[in-house]
């Protein structure tokens, strides 16, 4: 039985590895910590996700740089140079395998049998789809199928356990919700149910804004302004569907935004605030007066509007924008990966 010095020293080097931005040691690492059978802290869990995040995420995003070159050689027929990027497209591919195994092996053998905790299975299990999915990105023929459907069935399995232990504004279940929606738009190209996940989720959570704790509301209000995005982003490609006015209603909802104002009050009723007024994005400094007015002087990270508003709950809001402000995603494709 490995001690608990041991264990300590592991997470240590990982984080020592994570600010020398050494991800592959980082993961060594924390591998040798999952691979004591214990269930894992939340620090614990957070630097894993964390490790191997940055080490697949560098060969996903080499991956799509290569794709696109090779296309643009295609276009121009230039079969040489295009040979030469499948050969290292390839080289890449086969690194993103081997990162993907080897973490699902992690989960399977180690991580999952030691969680106990709701929160921890939902957690791995996401995970486990996650690394699937990006499978799923860059396999063809009956090896993407294969990933896929391993994929739909570790997300369902974390959906199940969100749905039955976690609140619908937790923040590993808004996360999951947003990762399985990514999976049906990307690799199951149904923007329908993907729009409808989504929406299904942000809608819970508003729902029950008013149970969303102080230690996760930054992170949960981070992921619902995600899934309002991808909302918004993925409506465009619905051209029939038989929810299609309601959803067009949500993305009226969620579009408002405040354009170049300087020292303007907005009264709001509660109702209305709860869904409107935390969508002016990504709030930064600020204060509240005596007389109920929250001053935002920056727009930075969305905060502190959602416990401001159940601190105030059944008064008439009202707050003062002090900068000139535009809610502006910047986004080019599906906002994923929220842990």
């Amino acid at each position: 039985m490995a001690s608990s010095k041991e264990r300590e020293n592991f997470v240590y080097v990982a984080k020592l590895a994570e600010q020398a931005e050494r991800y592959d040691e980082m993961v060594e690492a924390m591998k040798n910590v999952a691979k004591l059978d214990v269930e894992l802290t939340v620090e614990e869990r957070n630097l894993l996700s964390v490790g191997y995040k940055n080490v697949i995420g560098a060969r996903r995003a080499s991956w799509r740089i290569l794709s696109s070159i090779e296309q643009k050689e295609d276009a121009k027929g230039n079969e040489v140079n295009a040979k030469r990027i499948k050969e290292y497209r390839h080289k890449v591919e086969s690194e993103l395998s081997s990162i993907c195994n080897d973490i699902m092996t992690v989960i399977d053998e180690h991580l999952i049998p030691s969680a106990s905790a709701g929160e921890s299975t939902v957690f791995f299990y996401k995970m486990k789809a996650d690394y699937y999915r990006y499978l799923a990105e860059f396999k063809a023929g009956n090896e993407k199928k294969e990933a896929a459907d391993h994929s739909m069935k570790a997300y369902e399995t974390a959906t199940a356990t969100a749905e039955a232990e976690l609140p619908p504004t937790h923040p590993i279940r808004l996360g999951l919700a947003l990762n399985f929606s990514v999976f049906y738009y990307e690799i199951m190209n149904t923007p329908e149910r993907a729009c409808h996940l989504a929406k299904q989720a942000f809608d819970e959570a508003i729902a029950e804004l008013d149970t969303l704790s102080e230690e996760s509301y930054k992170d949960s209000t981070l992921i619902m302004q995600l899934l309002r995005d991808n909302l918004t982003l993925w409506t465009s490609d619905i051209t029939e569907d038989p929810d299609l006015d309601e959803i067009e209603k949500i993305k009226d909802n969620l579009s408002w935004m405040v354009e170049s104002v300087n020292n303007i009050m907005i009264v709001l009723k509660e109702k209305e605030a709860m869904i409107n007024i935390w969508l002016v994005r990504r709030t930064g400094d600020y204060s509240c007066s005596r007389s109920g007015e929250l001053h935002i002087k920056s727009v930075r990270y969305m905060t502190v509007l959602p416990i401001w508003l159940r601190r105030n709950k059944g008064k008439h809001l009202a707050f003062v924008i002090e900068d000139s402000m535009r809610d502006s995603t910047g986004r080019s494709g599906a906002g994923d990966d929220a842990e």
